[in-house]
Parts: C-alpha cells; structure tokens; sequence
C-alpha cells in the first residue's frame, strides 16, 4: 500500500530511542522527509544520517521555548512540517494518594502543555494547505489507567481529552487527529517500569515480565516496528477518514471494546 507520504515532512518528538524512534524511521521508510528530536542532539544525528532524508535536532521539549525551536529548525531545514508525532518521556511511577500538586503540574507541561505549543505553531499552516496529521502517541493507561502510573494516566488522559475535541474542529479542514496506545511494548521505558515493578515487590524481573506477557492474549510483548506501521498507516493518506480515534496497538491487553 502507498501511505502517500513520500515529500511529506514529518516532526517526531522524542525520536532518539523507543517508539518515537522506531515512528520516525517507519516514516521515512514511506519516503517522508523525517526531524529526529530529543535531548539526545547526538544520537538524534545518528540517526538522522541512517535516513534517506531527515535531520536531527537536539531540543527539551519540557522547556517553554523547546517547541519553538523545534518548530524553527524544522521548518528551516524541510519546510513547514505536514505530520506531527506528538511523543514524549513518561512521568515517573507512583501511586494516585502520593501525588502532589508540584507532581502534577511537571507531568501536565510535559504531557499536555507543550504538546498544545507544538499543535498551535504547525495547526494553521495544516489548515491552510488542507492536509495535515497530528498522530499522540498515547498509552493504554488513556482507555484503562493503569495501576502505580497515576502521573502517566492523569497527563495522557488531559491530552487525550483536548485531542479528540481538536479533532472535531479541524476534520473539514483536511487535518486528521488520533491517538496510538501502546500496551506492553518492548522498549527501555517498559523494561525500567519492569524493574521497578521487580523491586518493589521483591520478585525478579524476568518473574515481572513472564506475569505481565500472560495478560496480553497475544502471549508476548509487541515490539516498536509492530507500533510504528500503525503509526505510519495513520499519518498516511489512505488513513484520511480516520480521525478523533484512540488505537490500540496493545495484543488485545484492553478487554473493552
């Protein structure tokens, strides 16, 4: 299948490692011009280099000025971005009753608000070309929250909220906006949630896992290049009605429909 994406210019946050990474190199596969970003302005070249056509930058999104520079240095070097990749580090694990005001107020500016600077920069130029995408990658904490992730559930499920609300708003314009929710996906961030898991309840981690994979119906973790060809299907134009929709890429982990 042709995703159409080939001269498109995708922005992916959070792309030197994990799902971002993997979202960014399925994107660039298809063809589209790729801005590799993180904290990481070394690893985020190298991977940059490994791609047909894509640049890499070094930027904290957690900053306030961090979306506008990404905005600025891609646009510098492709041209105003078409896909946004909206990505970014989970809060640290805890429990719900433990959270504090100051905790919640880091994960929403990481989580949500600059995630709205990022949407608010590139959203007009979408609209006015009629055509654009806008692709969160979420997590299964956003259908289902799951437990000692309090700080996760609470940030994604806010984006989640103004996400499906935008989507509404901007479909006639030609933009598409939806989530991807990850379930047990085998990447760094999921093995660090493993071994804390591991340590604070006394068992080994590979006991932690095996428990874990025997919830998911699949049997087994999925792994990033799983996630990233629904990621890449949903920034693509055959996926042009498909909008305000939470998916999940999870081996049927979320028994809800």
């Amino acid at each position: 299948m042709d995703l159409g994406l080939t001269g498109r210019t995708a922005l992916v946050c959070a792309s030197t490692g994990g799902l971002g990474e993997a979202v960014a190199r399925a994107l660039a596969a298809e063809g589209a011009n790729v801005v590799v970003s993180g904290r990481r302005g070394d690893r985020a070249k190298e991977i940059a280099a490994e791609l047909p056509h894509a640049v890499g930058v070094e930027v904290d999104l957690t900053a306030e000025d961090g979306p506008a520079q990404l905005v600025a240095a891609a646009t510098e070097a492709f041209g105003p971005p078409d896909i946004l990749v909206l990505n970014g580090p989970g809060p640290k694990p805890g429990p719900a009753a433990d959270i504090g005001v100051e905790d919640a107020g880091t994960a929403l500016n990481a989580l949500v608000n600059q995630q709205i600077r990022l949407v608010s920069a590139l959203l007009p130029g979408m609209r006015e070309r009629g055509w654009g995408r806008i692709l969160a990658i979420g997590s299964s904490g956003v259908a289902a929250p799951i437990p000692n992730l309090a700080l996760s559930n609470l940030g994604r499920a806010a984006l989640a909220g103004y996400l499906k609300t935008l989507a509404g708003e901007v479909a006639a314009d030609g933009v598409t906006v939806n989530l991807l929710l990850p379930g047990r996906i085998a990447t760094d961030r999921t093995a660090a949630l493993d071994q804390a898991n591991a340590t604070r309840t006394g068992r080994e981690v590979t006991e932690v896992q095996r428990q874990s994979a025997a919830t998911i119906p699949a049997g087994r973790y999925g792994t990033p290049d799983e996630f990233a060809a629904a990621a890449a299907f949903l920034c693509g134009s055959p996926a042009s009605y498909i909008t305000g929709t939470a998916l999940r890429c999870d081996g049927g982990l979320i028994r809800s429909l």
